[in-house]
């Protein structure tokens, strides 16, 4: 089943590097690979016809690394980050030790309260991963969200406006943090809740943190038709903020990308003109228009607006 909740890492210029070694430590697939315009400069300062994402998918859980440029005003930092679920403990500790290196250990590798062997590491590209002991059978890579900052608190509420608004989606399980625990009374500890058939993971964090949710780790939207876009746009952008290129930040601060879900055909295409007049239609886009990327892939017209 293709997924419809696709986890997006801006990196600078890194992205073919980081595809290449979340497949190799963690286990995966290189599934396409897009390019910038070869015919003029881009927003990011990338060179002309450069990489500019890369589809990979690892353990079942797919993933785009964006070679989105800039100065690292995009900070990459654990609020978004990804559980790896596995069947025993030397299982994590090999899963730590391949994603370790050059990394910063947040947590063990140790026995916790909730697994015998557990370890949460940030990678060389900023990237968190929770490694878990589980009885779950095989090997699961599952996206979380961690409200912290001026979100700390709302995991709940979010959780419920998100499975309220998406399809195929519940909350599956929540746990509270009790009395005599160190985080809010009540708030969450930890939740498994589906969105659109994409298992997730939401926590309040238990303490005050510096960071909150940003650009750098964004949730894609892969949507069937112009209906869904608009539905999901004008939704999420209440009490959120909209930016470009289908991109928005809603009422959390949790920033989504709500794009057709045949985007990826449009700049993977073999045709570089074709994919050269999609991107630039595409940029100076808020609300993606499904029917102006079309005209634009077909050669149809060279005048672009937005929608």
């Amino acid at each position: 089943m293709t997924s419809k909740i696709v986890p997006c890492i801006w990196l600078t210029d890194q992205a073919e590097q980081a595809a290449a070694f979340y497949t190799s430590a963690i286990g995966g697939r290189i599934l396409a690979t897009s390019y910038f315009p070869e015919s003029s400069d881009n927003p990011s300062g990338r060179p002309p016809g450069s990489v500019l994402t890369v589809e990979f998918e690892v353990r079942g859980q797919r993933l785009t690394a964006l070679n989105g440029g800039g100065n690292g005003e995009f900070r990459i930092n654990p609020s978004i980050s990804f559980f790896i679920e596995m069947g025993s403990a030397p299982a994590v500790d090999r899963m730590y030790a391949a994603l370790s290196a050059g990394a910063h250990t947040l947590m063990g590798p140790d026995s916790y309260a909730w697994s015998e062997r557990y370890a949460w590491v940030q990678d060389r590209y900023g990237v968190s991963w929770q490694i878990m002991a589980t009885d779950a059978p095989g090997t699961r890579v599952i996206p979380s969200l961690l409200f912290s900052g001026e979100q700390q608190g709302r995991a709940e509420e979010a959780m419920e406006y998100y499975t309220h608004l998406f399809d195929n989606s519940s909350i599956e399980t929540v746990s509270r943090f009790t009395s005599s625990d160190a985080g809010p009374e009540g708030k969450v500890a930890h939740a498994r809740f589906v969105l659109e058939s994409t298992p997730m993971v939401a926590m309040d964090s238990a303490v005050e943190q510096p960071f909150t949710f940003s650009e750098a780790l964004s949730l894609q939207v892969m949507c069937a038709d112009q209906a869904e876009i608009d539905r999901l746009w004008n939704a999420l952008t209440e009490g959120g903020r909209p930016s470009q290129c289908g991109w928005l930040a809603d009422r959390f601060g949790v920033s989504w990308q709500i794009v057709p879900a045949r985007m990826d055909a449009w700049m993977t295409t073999a045709d570089t003109a074709a994919r050269d007049r999609v991107f630039q239609a595409l940029m100076p886009m808020t609300k993606i228009d499904i029917a102006t990327l079309e005209s634009a892939a077909r050669g149809e017209t060279t005048a672009f607006g937005s929608r």
